[in-house]
C-alpha cells in the first residue's frame, strides 16, 4: 500500500513518530522525516532506526509553527501524518502559550498547507487527554471533551481546527485518538519508563498518584492504526480511538513491572509530581469498536510482551534516563 508512496512525517524524532517512520521505510515508502530544528543536528529517536533505513530518509528540520516551512516541506506529498506536537503535560502547567503556538497553529498550518496543495491524505493525531476523567466507560468518540490541562486544550483546538478543515474545505483529513501508548523508546516524561529506570538505579520508585487509572497501548499497535488510517478508504472526516478497552491504575503497572523485572522495592509517593487536583485525569478506558469497524484494527500485543520489550529498551539504554530527578 506504501511502496513508492511519498509520506511526509511530523513530529518523526518523537516516541510514536519514530517508529511509525521505521514501518513506512520499511513498507517501501518514499519518506521524509520532519525534526525540529536544532544545532546539534539531533535526530532524536531516529538514531535507533537501522541504518539502511535511515540513510533511505529526506530529514527536513525546521519548526511546526513556521508555515511557510510547512509548505515547502509539504508539497509534493501524497500523504502526511501529522505527530508534530508539546505532548509533556506538566510542561504544559509551566508554559502553555507554547502549547498553542505548537499544537494549535502547528496543525493549522499543516491543513492549510493540506488545503492549498491538494494533498491525498492527512492524518492528524489527537490524544486521550482530551476526554478528562471518564463521565463514562468505555470512552468512545462522542464522549464530552474537557480541557483538563493546557495541553488538553490544545488538542482539544487542533482537533476542531481539523474537523473545521474538514467540513468548510473537505480537506481530507482523519483524525487518530490514542489512548496512552508505551514502548520502546519513550522518554522519562512518560511514566512506564519512570518506572522501569528507578527500579534499575534507585533504592525506591518515586511516583506521583498512584490511583489514576490508564488504558496503554504497545506502540507497534499504535503505529499499525496509523498506517491503516493512511490509506483506508471511506473514513475521511472520521475521529477514531485506539486503544486496548482495558485499564489499570499506575500502582498497578508499578506492581506489574516491579514484578517482571524481579524488583522488590518500595514505592514512594512523591506530591511534587502529582498534576493539581482538578486537572488530574482519574480513568481513561477506551471504546474501541469504531477501530475495529473502519481500520480492522485490534491491539495485537499482550501487555506483559509490550513490558518486556519496554524493560528491556531502557536496561540497554540507562544513559537516556535521569532516573535520581523528576522530569517534566
Amino acid at each position: 500500500m506504501f511502496k513508492g508512496k511519498k509520506v511526509l512525517v511530523t513530529g518523526a524524532a518523537g516516541f510514536i513518530g519514530s517508529h511509525l517512520t521505521e514501518a513506512l521505510a520499511n513498507a517501501g515508502a518514499k519518506v521524509t522525516a520532519m525534526v525540529r530544528y536544532n544545532a546539534a543536528s539531533s535526530v532524536g529517536n531516529l538514531v535507533f532506526l537501522p541504518p539502511n533505513l535511515r540513510d533511505r530518509l529526506t530529514i527536513a528540520a525546521g519548526n511546526i509553527e513556521d508555515g511557510d516551512f510547512v509548505f515547502r516541506v509539504m508539497e509534493g506529498q501524497d500523504i502526511v501524518l501529522h505527530l508534530g506536537a508539546l505532548i509533556a503535560i506538566p510542561y504544559s502547567y509551566v508554559a502553555p502559550r507554547s502549547y498553542l503556538r505548537t499544537n494549535v497553529e502547528g496543525t493549522l498550518n499543516v491543513l492549510e498547507a493540506a488545503r492549498r496543495l491538494g494533498t491525498e491524505r492527512v492524518v492528524h493525531t489527537s490524544t486521550s487527554e482530551v476526554y478528562g476523567t471518564a463521565v463514562r466507560t468505555p470512552i468512545d468518540e462522542d464522549h464530552p471533551l474537557q480541557g483538563q490541562s493546557p495541553y488538553s486544550a490544545s488538542k482539544i483546538g487542533a482537533d476542531k481546527i481539523a474537523e473545521s478543515y474538514f467540513r468548510s474545505f473537505d480537506t481530507p483529513v482523519v483524525t487518530i485518538r490514542p489512548f496512552n501508548t508505551f514502548g520502546p523508546r519513550q522518554s522519562a516524561r512518560a511514566f512506564i519508563p519512570t518506572i522501569i529506570s528507578q527500579a534499575l538505579t534507585r533504592d525506591a520508585i518515586h511516583l506521583g498518584g498512584l490511583t489514576p487509572q490508564r488504558d496503554m497501548t504497545f506502540v507497534a499497535d499504535t503505529v499499525d492504526g496509523f498506517l491503516r488510517a493512511a490509506v483506508m478508504p471511506g473514513i475521511l472526516g472520521e475521529t477514531i480511538n485506539l486503544g486496548t478497552g482495558e485499564t489499570f491504575s499506575i500502582g498497578d503497572f508499578a506492581h506489574r513491572i516491579l514484578g517482571l523485572m524481579a524488583c522488590d522495592k518500595p514505592i514512594v509517593h512523591d506530591a511534587a509530581r502529582d498534576r493539581p487536583e482538578k486537572s488530574e485525569v482519574m480513568k481513561l478506558m477506551s471504546d474501541n469498536r469504531k477501530a475495529a469497524r473502519l481500520l480492522q484494527w485490534t491491539p495485537a500485543t499482550a501487555l506483559d510482551d509490550g513490558l518486556r520489550q519496554a524493560i528491556d529498551f531502557v536496561s540497554a539504554h540507562r544513559e537516556l534516563y535521569a532516573s535520581e530527578r523528576y522530569t517534566v
